[in-house]
């Protein structure tokens, strides 16, 4: 294969998200023959069965977007000690209706930051236990918590300092290869 297409969540809404920064850096650090399409999230009427044989349109679209996808990158933030809504609202939404789960065999990796030192660890947590359930192919190792300083991640998607630039180089380097070793092994329909 050429490259593979990653659609990465970025699980925070707002507008001045730390993990969006991230999200910047990891892109700027990846191999070359990854191509990066953020799935937004932010525009996801909350989730109910009801919908589940008439879709909306933006739910409609969030499943096209995961489809047209090789593997999926989640880098977002902890909120009381687990995921946003906003994210596992979007992850609800890709898992249904029932039989159509767009993450069953998924290459996939989860990272974040936050300014506190456990760097998003617990949310992370939470997040893995989601995506087991919906099937998802998890990368296990290594795994990324970022404590997050305005210094070293400038908006502009460098990361000034070395050692957090060649773990993170390590990180997306590690999930370019977990993402060819699954679609060797089970190819994306």
């Amino acid at each position: 294969m050429g490259s593979y297409q990653v659609g990465y969540f970025v699980g925070s809404l707002s507008s001045t998200s730390i993990n969006r920064t991230l999200s910047k850096a990891l892109i700027n650090l990846a191999p070359s023959d990854l191509q990066f399409t953020e799935i937004p999230i932010g525009n996801l009427p909350l989730y109910s069965p009801d919908y589940d044989s008439n879709y909306p349109p933006e739910a409609v679209a969030l499943k096209e977007a995961i489809a047209a996808s090789d593997a999926v990158l989640f880098v977002t933030p902890e909120y009381n000690r687990s995921i946003p809504g906003a994210l596992k609202n979007a992850i609800d939404w890709a898992s249904r209706p029932w039989g159509q789960n767009s993450f069953d065999h998924m290459p996939a990796a989860v990272c974040g930051a936050s300014i506190g030192q456990i760097g998003t660890a617990v949310a992370q947590q939470s997040l893995r236990g989601v995506l087991s359930f919906c099937n998802a192919r998890q990368m296990t190792a290594p795994e990324c918590y970022v404590q997050f300083t305005p210094e070293v991640f400038p908006e502009s998607g460098e990361v000034t300092d070395e050692s957090t630039r060649a773990f993170l180089t390590e990180f997306i380097n590690e999930f370019r290869i977990h993402t060819e070793r699954v679609l060797t092994v089970i190819p994306r329909t």
